[in-house]
């Protein structure tokens, strides 16, 4: 059941001799979620939630970067075009992390941890929404909306 041939016309600016349509593709590519879906092509190497992501941060100690939302969250388009399109900031985001991206209507759990954790540190809480973990899964600072840059 690999039906992921869709001909959509590569926007992209550079051109790049890598996969067929795509110049990425991550560990999302697989899932069924329509959310986690449009992400499979962003140059974050995004990694659903489960043992190969939580593995390889245990492995190489480096911190996740947890991203939840869900298909049809405005602000949650906003920052993929602005932040997770961006190949500079895709750049640091896969030097620095290993990137997690969770369905909320798919993971009500998930979300329900780690927005409290949010809510409780910063006052409020919303979609998108970004925590940084350790490897253990604790969490480090969270907020919701991520700029590309901050004025």
């Amino acid at each position: 059941s690999s039906s992921s041939s869709s001909s959509s016309s590569s926007s992209s600016s550079s051109s790049s001799s890598s996969s067929s349509t795509h110049a990425h593709t991550n560990h999302l590519v697989h899932e069924k979620s329509p959310y986690l879906l449009q992400h499979a092509h962003n140059p974050v190497e995004w990694y659903p939630w489960g043992d190969e992501a939580l593995k390889k941060a245990k492995e190489s100690d480096k911190p996740i970067f947890l991203s939840v939302g869900y298909s049809t969250c405005h602000w949650c388009h906003v920052m993929e075009k602005e932040s997770f399109e961006n190949e500079d900031i895709a750049t640091i985001m896969n030097r620095e992390f290993v990137n997690i991206k969770v369905d909320r209507e798919e993971r009500p759990d998930i979300d329900r941890v780690y927005m409290s954790y949010v809510q409780a540190t910063s006052g409020g809480g919303g979609w998108p929404m970004s925590v940084r973990l350790k490897p253990s899964l604790h969490p480090i600072p969270g907020a919701t909306y991520f700029p590309p840059k901050f004025k």
